[in-house]
């Protein structure tokens, strides 16, 4: 069960709906203007049933922390005021609960929920086992999530747009290289399969695939290749979305590895092992 509270004693407050401004840790990027039309409609119906929360800022604006949905909602609805429950909390707190509010709500895409748990162990600084038992789900679920970011900015692009399931992400990183879940992507897409065709088409992928001729390597050589192989296995098996591609000629073999730069993936933590 996940910890973290929002427990300082508070009081719902009408803000003016101007001062306020979004979170910059929100880990949702879409917002469906139809499903904020809707939401808009409900609450000029019925009211805003649930408050906004915030945080007071220097400059005498507010900062969302959870709740933007809402708060884009009144806007629509051309409301000047909502309430809000004001916390007085510092970057780090602010951001794992806009994070958790979103988990828990389920309101992220795969590739946004991922983000979102990648983001919370570098805040929380811990291992995926230890953020694991935080966040009450089983290791290796958090694992197979954050292996989502192997997929490069294309390859999400497709699945978000065709609204693929992460059963479905997680089969195509079962190909090889970047160019083959490329077009199974597309494959998948434009026969519109479901989980289990999708998980049938990539074996097939993978039968067909025809076996490259061994050429002989000289020990030394093998090794390196080996180790490189090895160190890119650990970074993805961390959450970290290397990517490398391999071009095999017949005078050398060459290696274009993309690790991302951004601290916020650098600083995911190794697994402890057991």
């Amino acid at each position: 069960m996940i910890r973290e509270r929002m427990t300082q004693p508070v009081k719902v407050v009408y803000l003016p709906i101007d001062s306020i401004t979004p979170s910059p840790f929100q880990a949702r990027k879409n917002f469906p203007q139809e499903d904020i039309k809707k939401l808009a409609l409900s609450i000029l119906q019925n009211g805003l049933l649930q408050p906004i929360s915030v945080r007071p800022m220097s400059d005498g604006t507010y900062q969302l922390i959870a709740g933007e949905r809402r708060w884009r909602a009144c806007k629509m609805a051309a409301m000047s005021t909502i309430p809000a429950l004001i916390y007085h909390f510092e970057d780090e707190k602010t951001a794992a609960l806009s994070l958790l509010e979103n988990l828990q709500r389920e309101q992220l895409n795969p590739f946004e929920q991922a983000r979102a748990l990648r983001d919370l162990l570098c805040l929380w600084n811990c291992t995926q086992e230890a953020g694991a038992r935080r966040l009450g789900i089983a290791q290796p679920t958090l694992a197979n999530k954050l292996r989502l970011l192997t997929l490069n900015a294309e390859q999400e692009e497709i699945c978000t747009k065709a609204n693929l399931t992460e059963r479905h992400a997680r089969a195509v990183l079962r190909l090889p290289d970047s160019e083959m879940r490329t077009k199974a992507l597309k494959v998948i897409v434009q026969n519109n399969y479901n989980v289990q065709q999708t998980e049938q088409f990539i074996t097939r992928v993978l039968e067909n695939k025809p076996r490259p001729r061994r050429r002989m390597m000289v020990k030394d050589v093998r090794i390196f290749v080996n180790t490189i192989e090895r160190a890119l296995k650990m970074m993805t098996g961390n959450g970290i979305p290397a990517t490398a591609t391999k071009n095999e000629q017949k005078d050398y073999i060459e290696y274009v590895v993309r690790i991302p730069t951004s601290r916020a993936v650098q600083n995911v933590p190794r697994e402890t092992k057991k």
